[in-house]
């Protein structure tokens, strides 16, 4: 097992050299005073520490941005928390509120403090409350679980980041192991309370070894300040019409199943920046035909959810879960009011006993819900197949871009072929009818533009990613100057006046 850090080693590992300036003043005294006992142990941990109190807060740069740093010292009485460090904590957090500054969350602890008793226990939740506070000023709060994080500031501060990452072969989890063998008399499961394993279960991002942390930091940022520091404007990539497309719909569908078709991880890996995926819900849950990440394309950051192609054909199609997790980045963009690009790539939805019970209805409905309701910018993009409820849980945005090989269909061809004529033969006639290819949906005023092919995206992927990635930049950079009454409108008017 690697060298713990300690808080100031870590501090100097993620901040740019010489850069950090405390922020502490002398701990606070619990009313009532303390006892000799306790006395002696909190001058006994000072010693050992170094430092005078569980946690340290202060500010520093990170690639020369302003960055608020608060972090726990395990050597000081295990990093616990009582009166003097919540309030340390609570201060810091509202100086970084008002100073319009990111946060930056390292905790390493074993809970609240056992001899200050449940007054510190209940400090918890000033501490949640100073961060909700925080979160609401649309600042980024972003969380490092170190070795070990339990108890109540795991329950708490520490598991309300925008972004959340661990320290390799780090113990987290709720109830610290030791007290569960004393209380059950048996061993808690091996592997259980670990970063590796919350992250395989979609419970934190990443795990990352502290020596990434500065350059990961700074990445992300770059991203979620993105909407306050509003890059300059770029030309059009392509401001002329689309050229007529006499190609049937059925000849469409057929290019956007090509197998060697570009997906989202291919746009991300090829025409764009700063990309670091995040996993899951936060809430125990991941969907395979899912991705999302925080990203910019060019100069213009966004929050990307994208459905892959890849993975729902090779594993399984997009269940409940996909959507929660689409929603947990819905709710990024909300909170830090950073764009939302939404890839609309779907075969369709889980048709399934697991899909009904999981709620996957309900969650296509509240998917929708948040959409249109967004205050942030968004634009969604029919990359390719946009079948069924799948496709239209992220079809309302700002802006709608499809590829020229993308379609939007009620069902995929053949299931609606399925119902009107009772078999799959009639799928191509079907989608003629359904004007379901990009052409019809633009004459339809479903699609704002074309993102052009002029050779199959599947033949020329670079070319094609490049000219999405310029064009994704372009309409979101406009959007971000374009006032929120006047997007918020014109998102819902389009719906109203569909078909009328």
């Amino acid at each position: 097992m690697a060298k713990r850090l300690s808080s100031r080693e870590l501090i100097d590992r993620v901040v740019d050299p010489g850069s950090f300036t405390s922020w502490d003043t002398t701990p606070i005294v619990p009313a009532g005073g303390i006892d000799d006992d306790y006395a002696a142990e909190l001058a006994a941990a000072r010693e050992k520490s170094g430092v005078d109190e569980a946690v340290i807060t202060g500010e520093g740069l990170i690639h020369g941005r302003r960055v608020a740093i608060v972090a726990c010292e395990f050597r000081f009485l295990a990093g616990s928390i009582g009166t003097a460090a919540a309030q340390r904590l609570v201060e810091a957090i509202e100086r970084a509120t008002v100073e319009g500054l990111p946060v930056l969350a390292g905790p390493s602890s074993g809970g609240t403090r056992m001899q200050e008793g449940t007054v510190a226990f209940l400090s918890m939740v000033k501490i949640t409350a100073a961060v909700v506070a925080y979160k609401k000023a649309r600042l980024p709060f972003l969380v490092y679980l170190r070795h070990p994080t339990t108890g109540g500031v795991f329950a708490s501060w520490g598991s309300l980041g925008h972004v959340t990452v661990a320290e390799p072969d780090s113990l987290i989890g709720f109830l610290g192991p030791r007290v569960f063998e004393q209380l059950y008399d048996r061993e808690f499961p091996v592997g259980v309370q670990s970063g590796e394993n919350l992250q395989r279960h979609g419970i934190i991002d990443a795990v990352l070894g502290p020596d990434r942390i500065h350059d990961t930091v700074a990445r992300v940022l770059d991203v979620l300040m993105g909407a306050r520091e509003l890059p300059a404007r770029v030309q059009d990539p392509d401001s002329r019409p689309a050229e007529p497309d006499e190609r049937s719909a059925w000849d469409i569908i057929t290019a956007s199943r090509r197998p060697e078709r570009p997906g989202v991880r291919d746009l991300l890996r090829h025409g764009a920046t700063h990309v670091l995926p995040l996993r899951g819900t936060g809430q125990g849950e991941k969907d395979p035909g899912l991705l999302l990440a925080i990203a910019k394309f060019g100069s213009a950051p966004c929050i990307v959810l994208g459905q892959d192609r890849y993975r729902q054909h090779a594993r399984e199609p997009m269940g409940p879960a996909a959507l929660r997790e689409a929603r947990r980045g819905m709710r990024l963009s909300e909170e830090l009011r950073i764009p939302l690009v939404t890839i609309i790539d779907t075969p369709g939805a889980a048709l399934s006993k697991e899909a009904e019970e999981g709620g996957l209805a309900g969650e296509i409905a509240r998917s929708l819900a948040d959409l249109i309701d967004l205050d942030a910018p968004s634009v969604s993009v029919i990359m390719g197949e946009g079948s069924g409820g799948g496709a239209l849980a992220l079809i309302p945005a700002d802006r709608v871009l499809s590829a020229q090989n993308g379609w939007l269909s009620p069902l995929p061809p053949e299931g609606a072929s399925a119902i009107v004529h009772r078999d799959t033969d009639h799928a191509a006639e079907m989608a003629q009818a359904q004007k379901v290819q990009s052409a019809e949906l633009v004459a339809a005023g479903i699609v704002d533009r074309i993102v052009a092919e002029p050779v199959d995206a599947s033949d020329d992927p670079r070319g094609f990613i490049d000219r999405l990635s310029k064009t994704l930049e372009f309409e979101i950079l406009e959007l971000m100057r374009t006032p929120e009454y006047l997007r918020a409108g014109t998102r819902v008017a389009r719906y109203r006046e569909l078909g009328l």
